[in-house]
């Protein structure tokens, strides 16, 4: 299940089918748009075929180190079964960093940076979603008016002191925990978002998804399941 929240409250409830036709959705995907970064020519991954293949010494002692691993090994018993993670409470941050939207910027900033993200959902007094703040557009490139406005220090100094209710994506999509992870990446693709906010139907914040949660589930055990 999909929602998107605004300064107002709740403006959609429903499938992934029908959260492009949101007006605002669209415009936030318009707007949006997460930069690719290419890797350069010369770095790229190993190519398995290539590599060598692992020299046994012969020497009696590696061998012996060997069958006491593999003997040890066998003592362990089974390896459990892993089962596959399909949903986004599988893998979303549960300790999620969230904003006031009367927070100034530069609190906003030292914030994000002390927990080392990028991005963190905004919630009213009563802690409900409205919002999604974006560590980026702190950047004073991305937040000054025009060029004069870096010409004095006390244009920096009102820029600091901006609300974060100023700097905030709103509208901005949420996704329950129970959604399918397929669904939540497709969100993320098609809106150009770093993360998502997790929210109980109530719009109360649970987690947050973001691409980096789903890229350590890739690499890590149990494996991931996102096209079954």
């Amino acid at each position: 299940m999909f929602y998107v929240y605004g300064l107002g409250g709740p403006i959609y409830r429903g499938p992934l089918e029908n959260l492009a036709q949101v007006s605002p959705v669209r415009a936030l995907s318009a707007l949006r748009r997460v930069q690719g970064v290419n890797a350069p020519a010369t770095e790229r991954l190993p190519d398995p075929a290539e590599a060598p293949a692992p020299a046994h010494s012969g020497a009696p002692h590696t061998l012996r180190q060997e069958a006491l691993a593999a003997y040890t090994d066998t003592q362990q018993g089974p390896t459990p079964a892993r089962e596959p993670l399909e949903r986004v409470q599988d893998v979303m941050t549960r300790e999620v960093l969230s904003m006031a939207p009367s927070l100034s910027a530069a609190e906003a900033w030292e914030a994000l940076a002390a927990r080392g993200v990028g991005q963190a959902p905004v919630v009213n007094a009563q802690g409900l979603l409205v919002g999604l703040l974006l560590r980026a557009d702190l950047l004073p490139a991305s937040l000054l008016p025009g060029p004069a406005a870096n010409t004095t220090g006390i244009a920096a100094w009102q820029l600091a002191q901006r609300p974060v209710s100023e700097l905030m994506l709103t509208p901005v999509p949420a996704v329950t925990p129970d959604t399918h992870l397929r669904q939540a990446a497709r969100v993320l693709l098609d809106m150009g978002l770093p993360g998502l906010p997790v929210t109980q139907d109530s719009g109360q914040v649970v987690g947050f998804l973001s691409r980096a949660d789903i890229l350590r589930a890739v690499v890590a055990d149990p494996p991931l399941d996102l096209w079954t």
